[in-house]
């Protein structure tokens, strides 16, 4: 699954294409995704202006001038392909043959840019909602979502408070989406060997007893934003060979301190650690018992 520097390089790739643009025509060729489309799914984009193309944790979210939302997310296999002028580009692909065949094309915009965007998903675990003005608010896939990870809000004031007593791991409580929005496994994994923390620390440390913040909790959303930043930059992990609007790899991948890298040097300074594997919740955890304390 993409996760936010990936989500942020399919948001930007969509922007010229459909921000400000018009939905000339909306082709939904099946009633539902993972879950089943809003009723008059077509009927109620069509005509309408995209205000604005912004990005929540790992949705999308593109602003209706009839004042409704359209969230879209990419799920397991889902990428859109750009047409426009003869070129076609395809932010969010995965390289393993999957969003070529015209079969899973299950929702297709045209847009009065002259674009064409094209919804592709072979597993169908994406999925596409749209939500009125009076119920954004409320909206259960939103509702709880903690702060954006590079925004203002996310301070070690406010993880150190979240993180406060708390007896899970620093890895769990930083993939827990009401604590930070679209935090995942590559970029966690990341972080905590840039701030030089243990994954199987308890949370807990993040705070003073108090629920102040520390410096490890100063140092980890350093961390977080920098590696964030410096993916969005590279234009993602290309894991899997995720790939950028105008087609080209994302390179962040060669960047990966610890990620995947299991039984390679430590890439810090003087540590001469190893980087281990570990599975937390489910999930593999990379890290340096040397340098991650």
């Amino acid at each position: 699954m993409p996760e936010l520097p990936e989500v942020e390089t399919v948001r930007r790739g969509l922007q010229p294409a459909m921000e400000g643009a018009r939905f000339v025509k909306v082709l939904a060729r099946r009633p539902d995704l993972r879950f089943p489309l809003t009723k008059n799914f077509a009927g109620r984009l069509e005509g309408q202006t995209v205000r604005g193309l912004d990005r929540r944790a790992k949705y999308l979210l593109a602003a209706l001038s009839s004042g409704d939302v359209l969230l879209m997310h990419l799920g397991m296999s889902g990428s859109f392909r750009v047409s426009h002028d003869g070129k076609e580009n395809t932010p969010g692909e995965f390289h393993h043959e999957r969003g070529k065949a015209a079969s899973h094309d299950h929702v297709v915009f045209r847009m009065s840019s002259g674009a064409t965007v094209t919804y592709n998903d072979p597993r169908r675990f994406g999925f596409m909602k749209i939500i009125a003005p009076d119920e954004l608010a409320t909206e259960p896939l939103l509702q709880f979502i903690g702060p954006e990870p590079l925004g203002n809000a996310f301070d070690a004031a406010m993880l150190a408070a979240a993180c406060r007593g708390k007896k899970t791991s620093v890895k769990a409580a930083l993939l827990d989406q009401t604590i930070v929005a679209g935090l995942g496994n590559i970029y966690v994994c990341e972080a905590l060997h840039r701030a030089h923390i243990s994954p199987k620390r308890m949370a807990s440390v993040l705070a003073t007893k108090s629920g102040a913040p520390n410096e490890r909790s100063e140092q980890l959303v350093d961390a977080v934003k920098a590696v964030l930043q410096d993916a969005i930059k590279q234009g993602g992990s290309s894991l899997r060979d995720h790939r950028q609007t105008d087609g080209d790899l994302g390179y962040f991948q060669h960047h990966f301190r610890v990620y995947d890298r299991e039984g390679e040097k430590c890439p810090t300074p003087g540590c001469g650690g190893t980087v281990k594997r570990i599975v937390q919740t489910g999930r593999s955890t990379f890290y340096c018992s040397v340098c991650q304390k």
